[in-house]
């Protein structure tokens, strides 16, 4: 005799299964501040992103099973790529995005025995503080409108709590970015900061036109960090890396989590 499931208990045991997952992961967060949105991802490779553009004024970041969430993100370039082709670049939304992955991500967790662990973020930067978007996607497809800042994976609960006692939407990069490494501290029981190396951190600029994405990393990242402690003046977004990722991302077939 075949054993039977009930659909509730078949739901339940898939989202238990893909929470559980994600939280092995590391968290990432992504927060806005006075000059665009903040994308911070505590992670020690230098290949493997967590964090990456999408389009012009869009990016992701994610947390769990990297090639899960890379399959996402190369398929939300294509569809924004082609989009932007096919009609007008501002009609690329970060909405239109996010109901693009909550879509599939709905349809894998319903139709597979298996749901993808991964939860997604899309970030679409505005004219102003108050038209930014933060669009969080998770494993079964549910869309969340998020305001000020977001926390995924690992301990999210606690990196969350961290960022609304440590935030401000006026913040400064340097003060955004140090709430986020106190807030990714608190992560680890809050002895200590997440070293340098193994941050991964990009901005989506305000002041740039066309691509505003950048990476932040090495001796700019470096200072940066260090001018959040001693008050000095950071390296500015146009001093930073010109480096974006646009669908030539990494190949590698690794399923590790992040």
């Amino acid at each position: 005799m075949p054993f039977y499931v009930s659909p509730e208990q078949q739901m339940k045991d898939k989202a238990d299964y893909a929470r559980k997952g994600i939280a092995r992961g590391r968290s990432a967060v992504v927060l806005q501040y006075d000059g665009g949105i903040l994308l911070v991802a505590d992670n020690p490779s230098r290949t493997l992103h967590k964090i990456s553009e999408i389009y012009d004024r869009i990016a992701f970041a994610a947390v769990g099973r990297y090639n899960e969430f890379e399959n996402l993100r190369l398929a939300g370039v294509r569809v924004a790529d082609t989009h932007g082709y096919a009609y007008d670049r501002r009609d690329v939304t970060g909405r239109m995005l996010a109901n693009f992955y909550a879509q599939n991500l709905g349809m894998v967790f319903i139709e597979s025995s298996k749901p993808w662990e991964v939860e997604v973020v899309v970030a679409e930067l505005g004219d102003t503080v108050d038209t930014d978007q933060l669009y969080r996607i998770t494993f079964d497809g549910s869309v969340i409108d998020e305001r000020d800042f977001v926390a995924m994976g690992g301990s999210a609960e606690q990196v969350t709590n961290s960022l609304r006692e440590h935030h401000r939407k006026d913040a400064s990069l340097e003060e955004a970015l140090g709430a986020a490494m106190t807030a990714l501290a608190n992560e680890n029981g809050g002895d200590q900061a997440p070293d340098p190396a193994s941050l991964e951190v990009a901005v989506l600029d305000r002041s740039r036109d066309h691509r505003t994405f950048r990476r932040i990393q090495g001796t700019r990242l470096q200072r940066l960090i260090e001018a959040r402690s001693t008050g000095d003046t950071a390296p500015t977004a146009s001093e930073q890396e010109d480096t974006s990722d646009g669908e030539a991302g990494s190949t590698d077939a690794t399923d590790s989590r992040e």
